[in-house]
């Protein structure tokens, strides 16, 4: 069973482009890269070469006599001789690179002979990925994928473009969803917090309609990225990036959620830890939010890079990393605990990276005032709050009425509520956050 995935039409648009340059397909592990490059490689191309750098090492020698065109293909050949290049009608995919960096130097020299298209791809755990972009700068593109989002688990389950659609409609008219909508939306996105967008889990979901098997397969994941630490971490401490990945669920759960070195280690400085938060971006197992110096724009001109918030890009895997008991609350009594707010955050900030969307927070000092996120339409500054109770929003309203900030002058919600709008304020369910850039669109 092949899932569609966003990627799908990613592709077939590089393809069609006459101009075409050699393709890095970037993200973590095990969300799906492989399986969606050669679903597409199957139907678009009548020859395929597909070399996996981690499972057949013979074939690591084959930029060692030159990165041209030529020579690598003798090489390739000389491996295995059965293999045919034929111009024009041949994708050459080379997967796992992260094994050997040293072959994406040769996109360049593919790039500039133009016979065969290729497409490289592997986990961000151990690219040496400053050194593959210095390579071929100029003569490559980069995807980064993800695990499935909301939109892709849909589809996953048999909802089509038109009902999809319809979601965004009830979002820019203001329209209220129905009790019946209301009901299976909830229920759908209560069962994709539990289960993220790892396609095996999905799969698994989708072909039993249970969760058998599922907490198993997300732990691991969670090993399996460890274990990456221990194998391509070089020159950093294992032990302080381990720490660091394993402790964000306790640290969201907190009433301050700004990353504490010292919950890690007492007396844990930055500095012993910055380089680590960096491998593990860089790696696509954790995500980023950077805390506004103050609520204006630009966004990206105005981060603090001392102040930040860690999540986990699959809110699934930052479930599976919860306690037996919390577990089991959730999982069996549908009961987020102490945990209720941590993961309704942790899926906003999912759903907007997945969308292209910066993740940026404020909190003032010395003040109550405190903003989850942020996002931004053509003119216009936007904080999003993330509710896990009907209590009032003070900060979304103060944002809003104080005329110190300019930029402000409507707020988001997302809750346990319908659609609806008061004083300057949109609310919408959680499950509507997968459609935030498609109604900023409309927005503008």
């Amino acid at each position: 069973m092949y899932f569609k995935r966003k990627v799908d039409d990613f592709l077939l648009q590089w393809k069609k482009d006459p101009a075409r340059k050699p393709l890095i397909v970037k993200g973590a592990r095990q969300i799906g890269k492989t399986e969606s490059i050669l679903h597409f490689a199957n139907e678009q191309y009548e020859n395929i070469i597909y070399i996996n750098f981690a499972l057949e090492k013979k074939y690591s020698a084959i930029v060692s006599d030159g990165y041209d065109v030529e020579t690598v293909l003798k090489n390739i050949t000389l491996v295995n001789p059965s293999i045919q290049f034929i111009p024009g009608e041949t994708i050459i995919i080379f997967d796992e690179i992260q094994e050997y960096p040293d072959v994406a130097t040769t996109l360049k020299a593919f790039r500039m002979d133009g016979r065969y298209d290729v497409i490289c791809s592997g986990s961000m755990l151990g690219i040496n990925y400053k050194k593959i972009h210095s390579n071929s700068v100029g003569y490559k593109v980069d995807y980064e994928m993800f695990s499935m989002d909301f939109e892709e688990f849909l589809w996953a389950k048999g909802y089509q473009a038109k009902q999809i659609a319809d979601i965004l409609k009830h979002m820019v008219d203001g329209k209220p969803f129905s009790e019946i909508e209301m009901k299976v939306y909830k229920s759908l996105f209560m069962d994709y917090c539990i289960l993220g967008g790892m396609p095996d889990v999905v799969k698994g979901y989708v072909e039993t309609g249970t969760f058998s098997n599922s907490l198993a397969i997300q732990q691991q994941i969670r090993l399996d990225y460890e274990e990456d630490v221990r194998k391509y971490a070089e020159g950093l401490d294992q032990t302080k990036i381990i720490s660091v990945y394993r402790s964000i669920p306790a640290q969201l759960a907190k009433e301050n959620k700004k990353f504490q070195f010292n919950k890690i280690e007492k007396n844990a400085r930055s500095r012993e830890y910055t380089g680590c938060i960096e491998w593990l971006i860089d790696a696509g197992v954790i995500t980023e939010c950077n805390c506004l110096c103050y609520p204006e724009l630009p966004l990206k001109g105005n981060a603090d890079v001392k102040k930040y918030k860690l999540y986990y890009p699959d809110t699934g895997l930052l479930v599976s990393s919860l306690d037996e008991e919390a577990q089991e609350d959730l999982r069996v009594n549908k009961n987020l605990g102490v945990y209720k707010g941590a993961l309704y955050e942790n899926f906003i900030a999912e759903a907007f990276v997945k969308q292209g969307l910066g993740l940026f927070y404020y909190k003032k000092d010395n003040s109550t005032l405190e903003e989850d996120f942020f996002v931004r339409s053509k003119d216009e500054l936007i904080p999003v709050e993330v509710k896990s109770n009907n209590n009032n929003s003070k900060s979304l309203t103060a944002l809003i009425k104080n005329d110190n900030y300019s930029d402000i002058r409507h707020g988001i919600k997302f809750g346990d509520f319908n659609i609806g709008r008061s004083n300057d304020i949109y609310t919408f369910p959680y499950f509507c956050a997968f459609m935030m850039k498609a109604f900023l669109k409309e927005w503008d």
